[in-house]
C-alpha cells in the first residue's frame, strides 16, 4: 500500500485578498479625517462673517440671495463634517 501524497498549499488560493485593500482604504480615510474635520470646523466658524455683509446689503437681488443660500448650505455642510473636531 502506498501512502497518498500530501496536499500542497499551492492549490489553495488566499481566502479573501480584499481585507488588505480595505485596510489601506481605512488607513487613508483615517489620515484624511483629522485635517478634513479641522478645516471644516474653522470654515464653519468663519463663514458667518461672510454672511453679514450679504445680509447688510439685503437679499433683494437674486444673485445675492443665491450667494447667501449657497454659503449657508456650505456652512451647514462644514458644521456637519467638522462637528467632531478635537473631541477625544
Amino acid at each position: 500500500m502506498s501512502n497518498p501524497s500530501p496536499v500542497s498549499n499551492e492549490s489553495i488560493a488566499p481566502s479573501n485578498p480584499e481585507p488588505e485593500s480595505q485596510h489601506e482604504r481605512n488607513r487613508l480615510l483615517r489620515s484624511v479625517k483629522g485635517p478634513a474635520q479641522f478645516l471644516s470646523f474653522w470654515v464653519a466658524i468663519a463663514l458667518p462673517f461672510v454672511h453679514l455683509p450679504l445680509l447688510a446689503q439685503g437679499l433683494g437681488d437674486p444673485a445675492v440671495t443665491l450667494t447667501f443660500v449657497v454659503l449657508l448650505a456650505a456652512n451647514v455642510f462644514a458644521l456637519y463634517v467638522g462637528h467632531g473636531y478635537n473631541q477625544h
